[in-house]
């Protein structure tokens, strides 16, 4: 669920203007090629952050600014292993139930004050506070006891195992002596946030951008590039102009944009275009709170009215597949047996029927105790094969005799208007999938309360049983299985109907070096991309 965003802007305008830059200093890289410090990178994004505290913020666009400002305790490296960030190693116990993290001791926040445990404590007694609006809590309410022996050492203890106990410290960490006795709610951070991470915060202009400059003091060595903007525009075409016209330097790509308008010798002399499998899928989610969405008949009708492959074909253009579930297809935990709703429009109508919507006075809608069956799908502006995809299914639904209308809302007021307090009918949008399949947060019944993740309202005993027992059990095999009957409840209920994963398509300026793909994609090793000094295009 990547949301990149742009404004057009000109070089006038722009923060750091045209200024003469001193001279850099110049490493060399593996082949030879000089790695100065210096230039800006200039990324679109399609939506606005929603807050810049972590605890608070669950959009994309606010996670891909957050990840440069701040570190976790472990992260993934670009094989999707964990491995050190803020913790230089770990212990964990035989029983699996206490994990000792010891930490860097040459860490210090954007303010220059030493990062020790107590700001991981903090951090952990921020994410359970009650009085805390966060999404994220669950995972640190297993949590028995969390201490700080000492000023570099911080271990937490579990009643239960906890399979992933690990990888929930990527939490980034957040500052104690910014925030303790203050309501994290109303604090400056949230727009002008102060992490230990390779970038700091310099300004966030509401609507057009937000500016981050290399740490140079990051415990890592300070990132080659010298600044970070992040423009912001909701409509990908005009992102795709500005791209075009030296105004951006990286952006994703729409599959009409990837496949058929950056095929020139011109496009390919300035840029480089990426392609890898999304960890993320596309999803039609019904408002169970919804009466029309109560009885599975009709969610199951639904399903059979949508012709994925058209999806996959028509809004992707072939640079993805079909989804079946939450997990992606040829990863561990992937169920690849699940009931299937083949394109069947047939049936769907023999469906609805069955479950007493019928058109009686020859509208071309169907009806049932008085009510037509007409509702609303939101999704969020920017993301063209959202709107695409909604689209598309709004033709379809309309040949089984369902009317659907379709709204496309600004970013920040989709989330606050509509999704976090389950004001919608149905929604197009995506969830990010991490390679740990603990979908509790989304999934569990207890998680439906307003800002929570489950906003479609989805309960079922067996599934939450089998959540729970999912997190508990640290055999992979064993978890394979307690995901395969939860893919295969999910199948047969219907809450989403899930469209299909998409491809990750990235462009990048040619004049960025060192840039590796791997299995997490390409900004892993983003601290160490770099602009030959004779290439470099902003001076400051």
């Amino acid at each position: 669920m990547k949301h990149l965003l742009c404004i057009v802007l000109l070089c006038s305008s722009l923060l750091w203007g045209c200024e003469r830059q001193p001279p850099a200093p110049i490493e060399e890289d593996a082949g030879g090629q000089s790695a100065a410090y210096g230039d800006t990178l200039l990324m679109g994004s399609i939506g606005e952050p929603s807050n810049l505290l972590p605890v608070l913020a669950s959009d994309s666009a606010s996670f891909d600014i957050n990840a440069l400002v701040y570190n976790g305790l472990v992260r993934y490296d670009k094989n999707l292993q964990v491995e050190g960030d803020l913790a230089r190693s770990w212990d964990i116990s035989p029983d699996s139930l206490r994990i000792t993290f010891h930490l860097r001791q040459d860490v210090r926040w954007h303010d220059g004050h030493p990062l020790t445990a107590e700001d991981v404590l903090f951090t952990y007694r921020l994410l359970v506070d009650p009085a805390v609006p966060t999404a994220y809590a669950e995972r640190y309410r297993q949590v028995v006891k969390a201490e700080a022996p000492d000023a570099y050492t911080f271990r937490v203890s579990y009643a239960r195992p906890l399979a992933s106990a690990l990888v929930s410290w990527m939490f980034p960490v957040h500052p104690k002596h910014l925030l303790e006795g203050r309501d994290v709610t109303k604090s400056p951070l949230a727009r002008a946030p102060v992490g230990t991470g390779p970038y700091r915060f310099v300004e966030w202009k509401s609507g057009e951008k937000v500016v981050l400059e290399a740490n140079p003091d990051y415990f890592e060595g300070r990132p080659n590039i010298r600044r970070v903007v992040y423009r912001i525009i909701p409509d990908p075409s005009t992102m795709f102009l500005e791209l075009r016209s030296g105004g951006l330097d990286l952006m994703d790509l729409t599959p009409l944009q990837y496949a058929r308008q950056t095929d020139t010798v011109a496009f390919r002399r300035r840029f480089e275009k990426f392609h890898y499998p999304d960890f993320a899928y596309t999803y039609l989610g019904f408002n169970l709170r919804r009466p029309l969405f109560q009885d599975v008949r009709v969610r199951r009708a639904l399903a059979h009215a949508v012709n994925k492959q058209e999806l996959v074909d028509g809004v992707l253009l072939g640079l993805g597949v079909a989804a079946t579930g939450p997990y992606k297809p040829g990863s561990w935990p992937h169920n690849p047996q699940v009931r299937r709703y083949a394109y069947d429009p047939v049936k769907a109508r023999q469906m609805l029927e069955e479950a007493g919507w019928h058109d009686r006075d020859g509208d071309g809608v169907r009806e049932k105790d008085g009510q037509r069956f007409s509702f609303t799908i939101v999704t969020n502006q920017g993301n063209d094969q959202r709107i695409k995809a909604g689209e598309i299914i709004q033709r379809r639904f309309r040949e089984v005799g369902v009317e659907v209308k379709l709204r496309v809302i600004e970013w920040a007021s989709f989330l606050k208007e509509f999704i976090n307090p389950g004001n919608f009918d149905a929604t197009i949008l995506g969830w990010t999938i991490t390679p740990d399949p603990d979908s509790y947060n989304i999934w569990h019944s207890s998680k439906t309360g307003v800002g929570e993740l489950n906003f479609i309202g989805f309960e079922s005993a067996e599934v939450d049983t089998l959540l729970e027992a999912g997190r508990r059990t640290l055999d992979q095999d064993r978890r394979k299985e307690i995901y395969g009957r939860f893919q295969e409840i999910l199948a047969e209920e219907q809450p989403y109907i899930f469209l299909y994963v998409p491809e990750t398509l990235p462009v990048v300026a040619r004049r960025f070096h060192g840039i590796e793909p791997a299995p997490s994609g390409i900004m892993h090793n983003f601290i160490h991309w770099y602009v030959p000094r004779e290439q470099q295009k902003y001076q400051r």
